[in-house]
């Protein structure tokens, strides 16, 4: 495989969210003759010496859907397939110009959200790669399993022993979604057990959502156990990890991120949501909403072996959830349709 397009909302590796995609796409190059990077925003001394980037920055909607297609178009001839990173309306806008061509377009999109515009991409894709068979919100016979994409290797793995309370972490935005107030519950529910809660609160809803963890922090009387914190820069993401010993997480949807990097990081989760049955064992979820089984989970954890838990599930990431893997599994679609069409 020769050239590939990587459609993406921003190429830089210092965003908090999308930092991920330039390991991402760093992994494709390795694997390619040249990656071609169209974002919004590229920071060109992070791609890969076999890597292109074209901005299609603009004003309006209208400008930058125009800038993306004419940046695409260049690049049609010889193409061996174009990748829409995470934003459903990039397969939309591409399909009448790559569809036409022959050329393969992969959906990647791993979220709970089922609307009119990922129904449309959908339909108007090739293949769509997700993380499992329940991260994408409808069947599709177009659906490929390639797994998280996690640099491993940004991750310890390795914690220091210490004497005190369990020290638990949330990480991620602030939204009654998350389900965060559960988790404070059962932290009341269980002693000897510290809970920092870390992320942005970027908009009204989030900042009524810390308020009111706030107040119910005060309420339970658990000031000096819980803080909260506010977001984390994508280099310390790792940082607060290697200090935890323990991951909870709430979220309902599809499989979240932050899982796959605290057991990167060898640092057991305690989860809700079924979608991460990939990765953790049976008796690392609970019911969601439940603080009493929540807090029955964090005191056995107490006094499990947390670093032969954390071991088996770095291992398990980087098996099946590595960015090596995960670009593995990409071209794999795509030669497979590839192979089906000739």
């Amino acid at each position: 495989m020769t050239r590939v397009v990587f459609v993406t909302q921003q190429f830089d590796p210092d965003d908090p969210n999308l930092g991920i995609v330039v390991s991402q796409v760093a992994a494709l190059a390795r694997r390619v003759g040249e990656v071609v990077v169209v974002a919004d925003r590229v920071v060109a001394s992070a791609l890969p010496p076999n890597a292109r980037a074209y901005s299609f920055r603009a004003r309006t909607q209208l400008g930058r859907g125009a800038r993306l297609l004419a940046a695409v178009a260049r690049e049609l001839r010889g193409l061996d397939a174009v990748i829409a990173h995470q934003v459903p309306l990039y397969a939309i806008v591409l399909a009448p110009l790559v569809r036409p061509a022959r050329v393969p377009l992969l959906l990647w999109w791993s979220h709970w959200k089922l609307d009119l515009v990922v129904r449309t991409a959908e339909a108007v894709s090739t293949r769509v790669v997700t993380v499992g068979p329940t991260t994408f919100p409808k069947p599709s016979r177009k659906l490929v399993a390639v797994g998280q994409a996690i640099d491993v290797d940004r991750f310890a793995g390795e914690h220091e022993p210490h004497d005190g309370p369990l020290r638990a972490v949330v990480i991620g935005r602030y939204s009654p979604a998350k389900g965060v107030d559960t988790i404070v519950r059962a932290v009341a529910l269980a002693a000897g057990v510290r809970l920092d809660v870390y992320g942005p609160a970027p908009n009204g809803e989030a900042r009524r959502e810390r308020a009111e963890l706030e107040r119910l922090v005060g309420e339970l009387g658990l000031a000096d156990r819980v803080e909260l914190h506010g977001a984390l820069r994508r280099d310390e993401v790792a940082r607060v990890l290697a200090g935890a010993d323990v991951l909870v997480n709430n979220a309902p949807g599809g499989a979240d991120r932050i899982v796959y990097e605290a057991a990167a990081s060898g640092v057991p989760v305690l989860a809700s949501n079924p979608a991460h049955a990939d990765l953790l064992e049976a008796d690392a979820f609970y019911p969601r909403g439940d603080a009493s089984a929540l807090a029955a989970k964090l005191r056995a954890l107490a006094v499990a072996d947390r670093d032969e838990i954390g071991r088996r599930l770095r291992e398990r990431v980087r098996r099946d959830h590595s960015v090596d893997s995960w670009a593995d599994g990409v071209l794999r679609a795509v030669s497979a349709r590839r192979a089906r069409a000739a």
